[in-house]
């Protein structure tokens, strides 16, 4: 089976590693390449670590050029900035298979888009995070899918099934790291270098993140009523990673054997999803440039809390490699394909 790809937005950080991941996947043939901005130059200009890619000229983002014009497109990745993805996907027919790594669609309800985004709501697509309780089934076979935000899908793998077991009270509190990467590949006086070494800053403090509503819908199902998230994220300096932080009070009866043996329990058969041995808790460079998630969780006696720490590369697990595995799932492919749980070292 050869599925022809194209990539929209391939000029940016989330394009950019779309492509590397399906530069290694032995089913994929990569076909057109777009970048609005950037039409007309070449990916190497832009991409130089794309070797392979590197002569190739960005067209620009077209319902023509991404249906195939004349050599149909199987796919179509979608790394475009928040609400640019759903007029495009529109023009798209229901036989491709469109993989949104924006916002547009990840959000069920309206009024959450319309608070944290300020357009129309474009409707809601099958979830890509495969490891959610109920996900894989809505993806196979789908023609549409949302890949969820960095943050949420490390909150979210971090925290699932401590409210899967119902150990958890509906109230989490979550503090996670994110690099520079996160922010985009566009100009940005704050994601100087000279601004970012040497510090850390909070930002979307006090419920002002984009993400936490897509953190509170992908909880509450499995907790049976409303998750309340209070969601502090800080940028450090690095380019690519999440370290989360999240913590739940424990609901009464909760030891931490009932608790570590419901995270093996959930994880027991995740190919990307490693719960580390107990007493070694994650670290961003053990995940770089891979697909994988590493997991620790402890039970805080004395405060009563559940503590439950998550790493990913941002933009693998993140966005990229969330979209490839979700790819694979929906045209019933190994969902592994042209992913890896192998990191960089040092």
């Amino acid at each position: 089976m050869v599925v022809r790809v194209a990539v929209a937005g391939a000029s940016g950080y989330a394009g950019g590693e779309v492509l590397r991941l399906l530069l290694a996947h032995p089913e994929v043939e990569i076909g057109a390449l777009t970048g609005n901005s950037n039409a007309g130059q070449l990916l190497g200009s832009l991409q130089p670590h794309l070797v392979p890619l590197a002569g190739r000229t960005l067209q620009a983002t077209t319902p023509d050029v991404l249906a195939g014009q004349g050599r149909r497109h199987d796919v179509v990745f979608l790394a475009l900035p928040h609400g640019q993805s759903a007029a495009v996907a529109a023009q798209l027919g229901e036989d491709v298979l469109v993989i949104d790594m924006g916002a547009d669609h990840r959000l069920q309800d309206a009024a959450d888009w319309d608070r944290f985004y300020g357009a129309p709501h474009a409707g809601t697509w099958p979830y890509g995070l495969p490891e959610l309780p109920g996900a894989r089934a809505a993806l196979k076979g789908t023609r549409r899918i949302a890949v969820p935000g960095c943050f949420p899908t490390a909150v979210s793998l971090a925290l699932y099934p401590a409210y899967q077991a119902q150990l958890a009270e509906p109230e989490a509190v979550i503090v996670a790291a994110t690099g520079t990467s996160g922010a985009g590949k566009a100009l940005k006086p704050h994601l100087l270098g000279a601004e970012v070494m040497g510090s850390v800053t909070p930002y979307g403090v006090g419920g002002g993140h984009r993400h936490t509503p897509e953190m509170v819908q992908n909880l509450s199902p499995l907790a049976g009523t409303k998750v309340s998230v209070s969601f502090t994220p800080h940028l450090v300096p690095m380019a690519r990673g999440i370290l989360a932080t999240c913590s739940a009070k424990a609901l009464p009866g909760t030891t931490g054997a009932s608790l570590r043996s419901a995270y093996e329990k959930a994880f027991a058969d995740e190919p990307f999803v490693h719960l580390l041995p107990e007493g070694r808790w994650p670290s961003t460079k053990s995940v770089h440039g891979s697909n994988a998630v590493h997991v620790q969780v402890a039970h805080d006696e004395s405060a009563g809390r559940i503590i439950a720490v998550s790493a990913i590369d941002n933009l693998t697990k993140g966005t990229a490699g969330g979209a490839v595995q979700s790819m694979n799932i929906a045209l019933g492919i190994p969902e592994e394909l042209g992913l890896s749980t192998i990191g960089t070292a040092p």
